[in-house]
């Protein structure tokens, strides 16, 4: 009997161990991509730890996925144009440092440091840094096309 409880002890601790891994992943310049979404789980991560992203000489990011939500630090050089595009995902921005002009549903909205704009799904926008700027843009579900990389309108 105490082989069995054993034995069934075992099997279930593997089974919740199993259960709380993340899907499988791979890793690619700092990103990791998945195949399915992530579990919840408790991590602590240094924005100095995750690889920054170049992808054009005034435009760098790095970011950060949960199970349903994404958090980017965008750096953009005074001048970077971000172009005109929409996506699934609800989107809201909070300017650290810096101020980026947006053009979104026929307006022009200059966001200053320490302001927020939310952005509804598939709503067209484009961007203009003002000034050096972080920006930090949270994304509802993540972004599939910045973690397997097919964003080009940004490189």
């Amino acid at each position: 009997m105490k082989k069995k409880m054993t034995a069934r002890k075992t099997s279930r601790a593997r089974k919740a161990t199993s259960a709380a891994r993340p899907a499988s992943e791979v890793a690619l310049k700092g990103t990791v991509l998945r195949s399915k979404p992530l579990q919840a789980e408790l991590r602590h991560i240094p924005w100095s730890s995750v690889e920054v992203e170049v992808l054009n000489p005034l435009l760098g990011r790095h970011f950060v996925v949960g199970q349903n939500v994404m958090l980017a630090r965008v750096l953009l050089k005074r001048g970077c144009i971000v172009p005109e595009h929409s996506h699934p995902n609800e989107q809201i921005t909070y300017i650290l440092e810096g101020a980026l002009k947006f053009w979104i549903d026929g307006k022009e909205i200059v966001v200053n440091a320490g302001e927020v704009l939310t952005i509804p799904p598939n709503m067209p926008h484009r961007a203009e840094a003002l000034a050096d700027t972080v920006d930090l843009d949270i994304f509802n579900p993540p972004r599939a096309d910045w973690m397997n990389k097919t964003d080009a309108y940004l490189r």
